[in-house]
């Protein structure tokens, strides 16, 4: 190769592929600068329209992956690269991610639903999937949950959004259900209006509504009496324990007999 060979290719295709170079330098520049400011702006929209800050942030980042891979494509077609291929490339890879990932990405749709719906918050006690807990954090992914025995437990969000949720924070009260199982000498109507008195003493106990103490069936024991208080589900235990003894110390103090099954056996001869 010759010195005017080499002059030629300096001077024409060298200069030309540095200039291609340095444009797409800048290009890259302004442009993740551009892709900055884009996520920037929609996300400071999500929060002023009060948009769980979650959901915010990982919108901000399928924007922003998008707005790149665009970037990135825009670039090698500058250069002359054909990007029909590379197109096609990751809308296949897309497919077979989405096959191997079906369950993750039907997670990631159910918690971008409940992001949106807000079934439950962060500190709400729930039934969700099976489990019952206080809910810690709400992912995109899963639903993390404390459980009354101290059980740090995960539950997809998919399995959340497909069962049925029960919240029992939604509410100012719950209602707990006791029953008081009663001789058969014990006066039912007499009972009732002891544990009344009884159970409006209980700290934590709501007034409205008021607690409820009905006669609610018969056995061979005796009459069985519901005993159902009302209360925040915070002292949902607190109240649950305190009926018990509180049902247990009327018996006492009133002096009834402790249950037990009458049978009448009838001998006959022949």
């Amino acid at each position: 190769m010759d010195m005017q060979t080499i002059n030629t290719f300096l001077s024409t295709t060298a200069i030309e592929l540095l200039i291609k170079v340095g444009a797409a330098i800048i290009f890259w520049i302004v442009g993740r600068w551009l892709i900055g400011k884009v996520v920037t702006l929609m996300q400071a929209a999500m929060n002023r329209n009060q948009v769980d800050p979650t959901l915010t942030k990982y919108l901000g980042s399928i924007v922003a992956i998008a707005l790149n891979i665009t970037l990135v494509l825009g670039i090698l077609g500058y250069f002359g690269i054909q990007t029909t291929s590379f197109a096609a490339m990751l809308a296949g890879a897309g497919v077979a991610i989405g096959a191997a990932w079906s369950g993750m990405l039907g997670n990631f749709a159910a918690g971008a639903f409940m992001l949106v719906l807000r079934p439950f918050k962060v500190g709400d006690f729930v039934s969700v999937g099976g489990i019952t807990g206080t809910v810690t954090e709400l992912g995109l992914f899963a639903t993390t949950l404390l459980t009354p025995d101290n059980v740090y437990t995960l539950v997809g969000n998919g399995k959340v959004f497909g069962d049925t949720i029960q919240n029992y924070s939604h509410m100012p009260v719950r209602r707990v259900e006791r029953t008081a199982q009663l001789a058969g000498s014990v006066d039912p109507l007499d009972a009732i209006v002891r544990l009344k008195a009884a159970i409006a003493q209980i700290p934590n106990v709501a007034t409205s509504p008021a607690p409820e103490v009905n006669l609610l069936d018969f056995k061979l024991e005796g009459p069985v009496i519901s005993v159902r208080p009302y209360t925040h589900t915070d002292h949902y235990w607190q109240v649950y324990f305190d009926t018990n003894e509180a049902i247990a110390r009327v018996g006492k103090e009133a002096g009834w007999p402790a249950p037990a099954s009458t049978q009448i056996h009838r001998v006959t001869q022949a």
